[in-house]
């Protein structure tokens, strides 16, 4: 946005200014001494070159001394900071190659500061030859008597200035360029389609649903990486109501079916259906109403904890005991009401005045207030403590009753009490079952095997403890 307040302010003012400037400019000249003003716009293009190289060349040298110079304060102030690692690594002399470094080779510089001189120096020459050619010729001038002195002193000081005023405008080629690529970048954003309408009048609007999804014979694969394909002829059921378990090793497409049925993505071929109907012949809006999504590092708001959870509602005019009851729901009452401000308490910048837990409970609050038919639950305790865990797991299985949910999750402690556990792999679903009925297969079955893994890392964690 800076390049483009740039180029449609300060710089097109300039443009206008530089015209302007020098027509009246070569208007006067030629009005006050015709001769002297033809022989100095020949030679005026010698000026501007001059006033052009100096500008461009100092610019140049002040830009490469300034990213010099921050980059050796960085390294100093990383440096200072981790003093303590670098004299345990004995990283003294590493850290003071990498200011050398970061200086730049001395060659180099010198280079930089010949080329400099040798041009700002010819630069400066030509401007001399040129001022003294002028002056030669307009004291010729005088001499005749065609024009007088003080016509050769405004002509020349009329002209001379222009040739700065056109060199300067000329040395911010750079950053017009600049800002007429940023405005193309906004406009090819403002022109672009997108495939998937938000708000498509025509969309069916649901006032209720009853939950029951399913996926039929999905292709899928991601747009930035339309080589790696996720899904081949993919199928699954989601019964409406209940608790439906995603598990299976990272890559296997988990979080890609809550994608799919948030409609964040659309599959190349196949279908998904929420309560028999097309996801695609549906108001966008209007069915993300009844859809809440709990992800593993919730997103808050630098507002308040209420603003927060109000961020839920779909309508902003909510009663204080319906923010309450969603918190008390969510466990997440008690911790609110113990700070200092309480519901007015400040979240900070993506939430970083709270712990994972709070952050994690607020999120719940928010999906609970929002009171919908379908809970997406994608890793939502995976980032936490086990004491948070608990407290957290406690509160979704509350939430999750006579809901239809969707719960990904890495821990199977998470999900033993969901009604059906889909275990995924490679895009494909290679078990389904109860978590009894999943164990009793045996070393034979994939999810048996998860558990063992599973088991293995919660002792590996306690043990640590």
């Amino acid at each position: 946005m800076t390049y483009v307040r740039s180029l449609v302010g300060d710089r097109l003012a300039l443009a206008v200014q530089t015209i302007s400037a020098v027509i009246i400019a070569f208007t006067m000249g030629l009005i006050i001494a015709w001769r002297l003003t033809i022989v100095m716009i020949v030679v005026q293009p010698v000026i501007i070159c001059c006033f052009y190289t100096r500008r461009v060349l100092l610019k140049n040298m002040l830009s490469k001394a300034i990213k010099a110079q921050d980059e050796c304060s960085k390294i100093a102030a990383e440096a200072v900071s981790n003093l303590r690692t670098i004299n345990a690594f004995s990283s003294q002399d590493r850290i003071l190659k990498m200011l050398e470094k970061a200086q730049g080779p001395s060659h180099e510089s010198i280079r930089q500061s010949w080329f400099a001189g040798i041009g700002l120096a010819c630069s400066q020459s030509l401007n001399f030859c040129n001022w003294a050619l002028d002056f030669w010729y307009g004291g010729k001038l005088v001499s005749q008597g065609y024009i007088s002195a003080k016509a050769l002193f405004e002509t020349f000081m009329i002209l001379v200035s222009t040739g700065r005023v056109i060199a300067d405008a000329g040395s911010l080629t750079n950053d017009l360029a600049k800002g007429s690529n940023a405005v193309g970048s906004v406009f090819t954003i403002l022109d672009r389609y997108t495939k998937i309408e938000p708000d498509d009048l025509e969309g069916y609007r649901a006032e209720k649903l009853i939950g029951k999804i399913e996926l039929r014979d999905v292709y899928f694969a991601y747009p930035g990486r339309p080589n790696v394909t996720i899904f081949q002829g993919f199928s699954i059921k989601i019964d409406a109501g209940k608790s439906t378990a995603l598990v299976g090793e990272s890559g296997s497409g988990k979080s890609t079916i809550i994608g799919l049925i948030e409609r964040f993505y659309d599959p190349f071929k196949g279908i998904v259906t929420i309560d028999g109907r097309d996801i695609k012949t549906y108001n966008l809006r209007s069915l993300r109403k009844h859809i809440a999504l709990v992800s593993q590092e919730p997103t808050l708001f630098g507002g308040t904890i209420k603003e927060n959870i109000v961020y839920g509602a779909y309508d902003d005019k909510v009663d204080e005991s319906e923010i309450i009851e969603a918190s008390k729901a969510a466990n997440a009452h008690d911790f609110i009401s113990s700070l200092k401000d309480g519901y007015d308490t400040l979240c900070g910048d993506r939430g970083v005045q709270l712990s994972g837990g709070q952050k994690q409970r607020i999120a719940i609050a928010r999906a609970i207030l929002k009171n919908p038919e379908v809970l997406l639950l994608d890793e939502a305790t995976s980032a936490l403590d086990s004491q948070s865990e608990k407290l957290v797991q406690d509160t979704l299985e509350r939430v999750m009753v006579g809901r239809t949910s969707v719960v990904v999750a890495h821990r199977l402690s998470t999900i033993q009490n969901c009604d059906l556990i889909a275990v995924l792999d490679k895009g494909i679903v290679v078990e389904k079952g109860t978590h009894s009925s999943l164990l009793s297969l045996g070393p034979s079955g994939v999810y048996y095997s998860l558990s063992l893994i599973s088991l293995y890392h919660m002792i590996k964690i306690l043990a640590s403890s």
